[in-house]
């Protein structure tokens, strides 16, 4: 006889920190159509580190502008690319990865060509993107939810990670991988894709206003409630 152990409380914890979140934040509507092409997002992901969304969503529209197609990104002269991203925190660094993941992909695909992903199984489509140079798993996360394949993914960046490791959702020292595998199960089955990626953009903010890295704001924090860590700095 096989026993009902019922099911993971750490999905209710999600649901009701969700509700928390969209009484603080509001809903967040999806970006434009235009930024939801996967091609684009992967871009915008590999040249996006430690840089704000809207500064790295301006970057990636103006390479598109300027060079017509992704194809001509890629062929681009690496000095180009890198004045073209002075606005990105780390613009050498972001130059390279892309031209790198750019290049790679057309030699793999023959262009900048993301399509065949619609017919492949989410992680196995995540790990066909884990492939090209300078894509990891939030990347990969981010093309598969954020675009217009609109997968179930979870998209873990800095933020997200430490609020579920505060919270006691993950391992305490998780890498993004491991976060990945450990909150993915637990997610509410209800959430479609368009929730995964509502979810991440909250958890951003919570991490950009109380949750902060240093300094967290345990005392005032929405999610106090349904913290370990939170309650036991409040508490102290």
């Amino acid at each position: 006889m096989q026993l009902d152990l019922g099911s993971d409380p750490r999905t209710e914890t999600l649901r009701r920190l969700q509700a928390l979140l969209v009484q603080r934040f509001g809903r967040i509507e999806r970006a434009a159509a235009e930024w939801r092409r996967p091609e684009w997002v992967l871009v915008q992901g590999v040249i996006g580190a430690r840089t704000k969304s809207e500064v790295s969503n301006a970057a990636t529209d103006r390479l598109l502008r300027r060079y017509g197609s992704w194809e001509e990104v890629a062929q681009a002269p690496l000095d180009d690319l890198q004045a073209e991203l002075a606005t990105q925190t780390y613009p050498n660094i972001a130059a390279e990865r892309l031209k790198a993941s750019l290049t790679a992909l057309i030699e793999r695909r023959g262009a900048v060509d993301l399509a065949h992903l619609a017919e492949m199984e989410t992680l196995p489509a995540m790990r066909w993107l884990e492939q090209l140079p300078g894509i990891g798993r939030k990347i990969a996360a981010g093309v598969m939810n954020a675009s217009t394949l609109d997968r179930r993914a979870i998209v873990l960046d800095g933020h997200h990670t430490r609020i579920l490791q505060r919270m006691g959702l993950v391992p305490p020292k998780a890498s993004t991988d491991r976060a990945f595998e450990a909150i993915m199960p637990v997610m509410p089955e209800e959430w479609d894709g368009g929730d995964f990626d509502e979810h991440h953009l909250l958890m951003k903010k919570l991490g950009q206003t109380s949750c902060r890295p240093a300094s967290p704001d345990c005392a005032h924090c929405l999610a106090l409630s349904l913290c370990k860590t939170g309650q036991a700095r409040a508490g102290g």
